[in-house]
């Protein structure tokens, strides 16, 4: 099917080949069109091409990256937006307010007789209204970063107090083996759960005083992932009673108490769960979600630490005209650190952009797209 420029998706003449088949004929048909002249794309290369050839900016560009790693609806919905240029056109508005302002200030120094320079109050309003725009992005900026990386939440507690069977339980499948002997776990299994945020959940082994060198490692990656984790459910055996000990080692952590295995005694601390007769955990999947509910709301743009990088130093520019201007210092000094946050700001669209960071962009995208 060919697809005529300037109208797909890069720009150029394309042809895409539809075929029925299994690999094999997907691979024979491959190899023919490399034979007759054809090559595999590089990572990222038509999206590469796109940008090159006008059909998106950088940041929408960077956005595709998104949606191909997204982990979770609410990441892929927030960077379809970027797609659809929300990012854009908010550093569109920035970069109007200052490249207005600059066109003033230039304007009142080359033509002195004719234009007359913008008072200084002027100046001020409009740097700041800038400023508010920049905060209002980079406000957005932790909970970008936890929608894209996702949080950590480990599992722990003593041996044998259900840990695996509400790792399965939680993610809907059997992922760790569940046996009554203690120590069963030994090494840390980790999945991923959609609850807004990529949650990575964590299995990790029961903590005590091991003698087996095996378990005894297992135990040490166990402590080692609780500190790490951003989040953790401490699980403890109803039956057996609340575990001070164990429950020491985690208490300065953001956590949730479990109280595992609650048809067996009555619980006097935390949230009653029976795993295995699938009990309580709608309400530890509430618990999940609330904690996460900070990091997936009102997060309006989406933005990486590159584009956080070039907004702080168009900040930081602009922070020093507004010092300049509040002290009425010559105007020209001032347009210095204007065309300074101008040209941050066209780092982020890729109105300005070096080869190397353009091909650290797309290193990151998927073979091809």
């Amino acid at each position: 099917m060919p697809f005529k420029s300037p109208n797909s998706y890069t720009g150029e003449d394309v042809v895409e080949i539809h075929c029925h088949g299994g690999v094999n004929v997907v691979r024979a048909i491959l190899e023919l069109v490399l034979e007759r002249g054809a090559r595999a794309a590089e990572k990222g290369e038509f999206t590469k091409r796109a940008f090159l050839n006008g059909k998106l900016d950088l940041s929408q560009a960077e956005s595709v990256a998104d949606l191909i790693h997204a982990r979770t609806k609410n990441f892929a919905q927030k960077s379809a937006r970027n797609l659809s240029g929300a990012l854009a056109k908010e550093i569109k508005k920035i970069r109007t307010t200052i490249f207005e302002l600059l066109s003033q200030i230039v304007a009142g120094i080359d033509f002195p007789d004719d234009v007359a320079e913008p008072d200084y109050e002027h100046i001020t309003e409009q740097i700041e209204a800038a400023t508010g725009q920049i905060d209002k992005i980079l406000s957005c900026a932790q909970s970008s970063n936890i929608l894209r990386q996702g949080i950590k939440v480990a599992i722990a507690g003593k041996p044998n107090v259900g840990k695996s069977s509400i790792f399965n339980a939680l993610l809907n499948m059997e992922r760790a083996i569940v046996t009554e002997v203690a120590g069963t776990t030994r090494d840390v299994l980790t999945e991923t759960l959609d609850l807004g945020v990529a949650v990575t959940l964590t299995d990790t082994a029961g903590i005590r005083d091991a003698a087996d060198k095996v378990e005894k490692i297992g135990v040490e990656y166990s402590k080692q992932s609780a500190a790490e984790a951003d989040l953790v459910v401490f699980v403890y055996d109803a039956a057996d009673g609340f575990d001070d000990e164990t429950f020491a080692l985690i208490k300065d952590k953001s956590h949730i108490v479990v109280a595992n295995k609650c048809d067996l005694a009555p619980v006097t601390q935390g949230l009653p769960v029976c795993a295995i007769k699938n009990e309580g955990l709608d309400e530890l999947k509430l618990k999940l979600q609330e904690f996460t509910l900070g990091f997936s709301d009102d997060t309006e743009f989406v933005t990486n630490l590159r584009q956080q990088d070039c907004l702080e130093k168009s900040r930081a520019a602009l922070c020093h005209a507004l010092t300049a201007a509040q002290k009425h210092e010559l105007q020209d000094l001032i347009s210095i650190d204007l065309k300074s946050a101008l040209l941050h700001l066209d780092e982020i669209t890729g109105e300005v952009i070096t080869d190397d960071i353009l091909n650290n962009i797309f290193e990151n995208f998927c073979i091809g797209k």
